[in-house]
């Protein structure tokens, strides 16, 4: 068998144990890659001084938690053993590291840990993870995003590594898109339609809205919440303004640039879980300066692909409403986990109601 490119032709497996238990490792026969080498070696185990570590939504079980998902990647002299905390279940999952000069340690516990930890907005329960080699040479950390409400949802993250002077590696989780490694973005657009459906003066609207399942939850910023309009609406629409103020205060127009939308694939049956082959939807996004008039800037009536998460970019168009419609879904039940307009702040107009004068005696 060839040498392992990275461990100097060992072959060893890393496994976790039960709840607690922590990470192992043992060498493998290489003539019979079923079989250990030796006896299994103990890595390190839970610690409940590292609060990260604890089960619970604020970490609260200090003699609970489920260590898992190892991760070894040797990076020049050093080898960095990633593993996951507490739970799967909760938002608070994210993950940390080890280093060691040996495969098999003995290991220390890097000071600036967690690695990954995020509990709000769209990207929450962040760890599982891996570590890949970028094609300009540089570290990339990919992780499982947990979706919030109902836990069991999952996508895949994807951030670089940041590493200092002293060998510590940091990740910046992002919850936006970001530019592919290697290619160079001039535009650094910004989510410019979060919670804008209930804001003060805001002129939003929507087509329906069922009990528990509202329209504003469609621009919360949350995979734990989904809009589901009414099943007879034929076409459902929501409309944001982009720009809710009181009418005293000037009117903020927006370039806006991309669109992202994350449907419910499979309904009630838990958010972003199932659902069957056909995941097909089609809609169309439009934009307006008066709220009367509307431009449509992306067309997907005609859509056939198969996503469930959309990410779509488009030449700046200036706007102060941004309109989604869905002409047809998959299923009996359309829902709308997110709807997100991108963009960067454009001209001003004046307020609709001048402020009156300031008297001075």
């Amino acid at each position: 068998m060839g040498e392992h490119p990275r461990c100097g032709g060992r072959l060893d497996l890393f496994y976790s144990g039960r709840g607690i238990s922590g990470i192992f490792g043992v060498p493998l026969d290489p003539d019979h890659l079923n079989r250990f080498a030796d006896k299994p070696t103990p890595l390190f185990s839970f610690n409940p001084n590292h609060e990260w570590e604890r089960y619970g939504e604020m970490n609260e079980y200090t003699g609970v938690a489920w260590i898992e998902g190892p991760w070894l990647f040797k990076y020049k002299d050093t080898y960095y053993m990633q593993y996951s905390a507490s739970g799967t279940q909760w938002k608070t999952y994210a993950e940390g590291y080890y280093t060691a000069k040996h495969p098999l340690g003995p290991y220390t516990y890097a000071d600036n840990n967690p690695l990954l930890r995020k509990t709000d907005g769209l990207v929450t329960g962040t760890a599982h993870g891996s570590v890949v080699e970028g094609p300009d040479g540089g570290l990339w950390q990919f992780y499982t995003i947990v979706l919030s409400n109902p836990p069991g949802g999952r996508r895949i993250g994807m951030d670089r590594i940041n590493v200092d002077k002293k060998g510590r590696w940091s990740v910046q989780i992002t919850d936006t898109p970001q530019p592919a490694p290697g290619v160079k973005s001039a535009r650094a657009s910004l989510p410019v339609t979060i919670n804008k459906m209930n804001a003060m003066n805001a002129l939003s609207k929507f087509s329906s809205q069922q009990p528990g399942r509202y329209a504003s939850y469609a621009v919360d910023n949350s995979s734990g919440t989904v809009w589901e309009p009414d099943p007879s609406d034929p076409e459902p629409s929501i409309t944001i303004e982009l720009t809710p103020a009181t009418r005293f205060d000037e009117v903020q127009l927006f370039d806006v640039d991309a669109v992202r939308i994350m449907f419910n694939a499979g309904g009630r049956r838990g958010f972003g879980g199932g659902g069957g082959a056909a995941t097909v939807y089609k809609y169309k996004v439009d934009v307006s300066l008066d709220g009367e008039t509307y431009t449509t800037v992306l067309d997907k009536t005609s859509n056939t692909e198969q996503r469930n998460t959309i990410f779509e970019e488009f030449k700046p168009v200036e706007a102060r409403f941004v309109r989604l419609t869905v002409t047809e879904w998959p299923g009996a039940q359309l829902g709308v986990i997110e709807f997100t307009a991108f963009g960067l702040p454009g001209r001003t107009e004046p307020a609709r109601v001048a402020i009156p004068p300031v008297i001075t005696y």
